[in-house]
């Protein structure tokens, strides 16, 4: 069905969603519409960044380029895997994307290692790179995952508390997966989720929240108490690791790890906290006792002592803005006369 009504537990209205969207000239998935959108706002969003940080917009281009290819392959790959069962009877469907099945942490992997490749080849900072991306992608996934919503897909147990959420296309899959949802001995299975009046985990709504609400706290972050490259990717890891680690236990579409019950992106999102964790801690205690300047995305070419006094005040020149001034001058470690332009190294 391309139209689905939705209820939520406690609103009276119905919602109709529909998986197409109509432009007139043609028509697209709603799924892949507000992926890419989310996608658009997390570039958008990360292109001002890297503006800021003086990162050459044509290596970024490259790294955008190559990162995206790498994350909607390894994205795609991860589902697959996990999946083969049925793609290896169903090989024809495997580049269909727009029909769901993008495992995030699959896309992640692969947008990270072809990122870290064109680093190595343009010799930018990897890690001020991943900073960038980890505040980029709460925005992406805080907006993407209300591309499930238009599927109706990516939703949890069934729940009885006043914020469930309930349609035929939920229904639908309910009945063909009852052991899931602990259903196994009912026969009719609309009927029963009507009578009783029973909703499931909106999940999808669950980590769109959380990734909003982290997107803001890992901007505050950079704002205010960033100390090393490297600290808002570990900041992401830690966060959406979490939330992954919770929320997952609650979905009824898992991917599995071979025929065990161990869920793959849940045992993930524990080595990812873990990490992360341990990461954060020791290297945020390290650089509070003893402080540096975080070092610039792009690499300095060779200098003599000329040429280096020279680039100094011309980045100073074209900066606008005290604090972005202040930035620049953290970052190369130089001091700015008071009395005069004049500038002087440490």
């Amino acid at each position: 069905m391309d139209t689905v009504l939705v209820k939520f537990a406690g609103i009276a209205s119905e919602f109709e969603v529909s998986k197409i969207l109509d432009l007139g000239f043609t028509e697209v998935r709603w799924y892949g519409a507000i992926i890419a959108f989310g996608f658009l706002l997390a570039v958008l969003f990360g292109g001002r960044t890297a503006y800021v940080w003086n990162i050459n917009l044509d290596k970024m281009i490259d790294v955008l380029i190559f990162g995206t290819i790498g994350a909607i392959i390894g994205a795609r790959g991860y589902y697959v895997i996990f999946k083969w069962d049925y793609y290896s009877q169903h090989l024809s469907e495997i580049p269909k994307i727009w029909e769901g099945g993008l495992a995030i942490y699959g896309g992640i992997i692969g947008g990270i290692l072809c990122a870290y490749i064109v680093c190595k080849i343009e010799k930018m900072n990897f890690w001020n790179l991943l900073d960038m991306v980890g505040i980029s992608l709460l925005i992406g996934q805080g907006i993407g995952r209300w591309g499930n919503y238009a599927n109706q897909e990516a939703f949890g147990g069934i729940t009885y508390k006043n914020w469930g959420m309930m349609s035929d296309t939920v229904v639908t899959y309910i009945a063909a997966n009852k052991s899931e949802f602990g259903l196994e001995g009912v026969e009719n299975v609309a009927e029963y989720i009507a009578e009783n009046d029973l909703y499931v985990h909106p999940t999808f709504f669950y980590e769109s929240v959380w990734c909003i609400l982290g997107f803001f706290v890992l901007y505050i972050i950079l704002k205010k108490f960033r100390k090393f490259s490297g600290q808002l990717f570990l900041c992401y890891g830690l966060w959406y690791g979490a939330e992954r680690l919770i929320v997952e236990g609650m979905r009824t579409d898992s991917l599995y790890i071979g025929n065990t019950n161990l869920r793959a992106s849940q045992l993930l999102s524990l080595m990812i906290v873990v990490v992360c964790g341990v990461l954060l801690v020791a290297l945020t205690i390290k650089f509070t006792k003893n402080p540096k300047p975080i070092e610039g995305v792009d690499y300095l070419p060779p200098m003599n002592e000329k040429e280096k006094l020279n680039y100094e005040k011309k980045l100073l020149r074209q900066a606008k803005g005290r604090e972005r001034r202040k930035r620049i001058k953290m970052k190369l470690g130089i001091k700015i006369k008071e009395e005069n332009t004049d500038v002087q190294t440490d």
